[in-house]
């Protein structure tokens, strides 16, 4: 019998790939709990001195179709994306496109102004401008290093 080093971080790492897979993958177990899945948009953030700016991937859907609340600390998005129905005599047809609702809840890494927010919705690309309020505008402090005299 051979003797084995155990290693517990071998056992942490792979819980670590494991839920990166999950928190990578943009799509999220539906309400059901069967082998549906739900497409949630894509996001990008940037953040600046100033406000954060969220770019959303939204395409094939209209404006009217989208809800957008923002909080102070969260933008809550849901929308849906409507079936196109088609009537066929002949043939198969076979669609990838998804359907139906959604809804994402992104966080914020800093308090912003959320009466002072702009959207810009164009070519299925929604972009959020996100003020930050003015405390978290003075949230960085300069420290200088000055060598005593001698």
């Amino acid at each position: 019998m051979a003797l084995v080093r155990y290693n517990p971080w071998q056992e942490l790492n792979a819980l670590e790939r494991h839920i990166n897979g999950l928190l990578g993958d943009t799509r999220v177990p539906s309400a059901r709990f069967d082998r549906d899945f739900i497409r949630v948009p894509a996001a990008e953030l940037h953040e600046t001195d100033d406000a954060i700016h969220l770019k959303l991937e939204l395409p094939g859907l209209e404006a009217k179709d989208l809800d957008i609340q923002v909080t102070q600390d969260a933008v809550h998005i849901s929308g849906e994306r409507k079936s196109q129905t088609k009537t066929q005599n002949n043939g198969t047809t076979r669609s990838e496109f998804y359907y139906g609702k959604f809804q994402r809840v992104i966080p914020l890494s800093a308090r912003i102004q959320n009466t002072n927010v702009t959207a810009d919705y164009k070519d299925g690309i929604l972009n959020l401008t996100l003020p930050k309020t003015e405390q978290e505008k003075n949230k960085v402090v300069k420290v200088n290093l000055e060598l005593p005299a001698t």
